[in-house]
């Protein structure tokens, strides 16, 4: 049987693609920045993020267009639907990476201020699941994004740690107090990234297994 909307899916897995790994190229960028207090690479994150922003919109336009010309029905709809949600993810990490870098650019002013070793874990972990979660959709594999559900605890509990030290380090050293904020407002965007990945996660579950688990152990109690 013939296969017209076949095409259309293609372009859009491919167009998703890029922007995830844009996404991931984005929080790279503004994650070494304020880990190496580099302001310079800092600034350059803002103008790497309308690149998202012209692919979540070119993803928008695409996605009307299909839903209203090729009309997808079943699995194809739920891909269709799943592909706007990630992108939307993706854009907001894209946000987030900003947020980063913002912060990075003052913590490059102040080199006195320490910054947590466990800071660059919770910066590794947040990358790594957003990089399965782009894994999982690129190869269908829902296996793989029901992994990444089982990462958000330990992320949660990082961004916990982080904020606690920082917490801490203004209360012994008041003159920190600003830097120690920007390290907090740091951890709680990874935070967020892992928040994110975990959607994009349940969305590849959504399509591969037809199967909505958003907000499952709330709904189940």
């Amino acid at each position: 049987m013939s296969r017209v909307f076949d095409p259309v899916l293609r372009d859009l897995r491919e167009t998703l693609l890029l922007m995830g790994g844009r996404a991931e190229a984005i929080l790279d960028k503004s994650v070494r920045a304020a880990l190496e207090r580099d302001s310079a690479l800092a600034a350059q994150v803002a103008e790497d993020d309308i690149e998202i922003d012209r692919l979540d919109v070119m993803i928008d336009e695409a996605v009307l267009k299909a839903l209203a010309l090729q009309a997808p029905v079943a699995a194809d709809l739920r891909e269709v639907i799943a592909i706007k949600m990630i992108a939307t993810d993706l854009e907001r990490v894209g946000d987030l990476a900003r947020n980063i870098a913002k912060s990075a650019q003052r913590l490059g002013r102040r080199l006195d201020a320490p910054i947590p070793p466990l800071l660059a874990r919770l910066a590794a972990s947040a990358q790594g699941v957003l990089r399965s979660a782009l894994d999982a959709f690129s190869h269908a594999d829902p296996r793989a994004a029901h992994s990444v559900l089982g990462s958000d605890d330990a992320i949660d509990d990082a961004q916990d740690e982080v904020i606690l030290q920082e917490l801490e380090q203004i209360a012994s050293h008041p003159d920190m107090a600003s830097p120690a904020v920007d390290i907090i407002f740091i951890a709680k965007n990874l935070e967020r990234v892992g928040d994110h990945a975990t959607n994009i996660a349940e969305d590849v579950i959504l399509v591969s297994e037809a199967r909505n688990v958003k907000h499952a152990a709330k709904l189940a109690r």
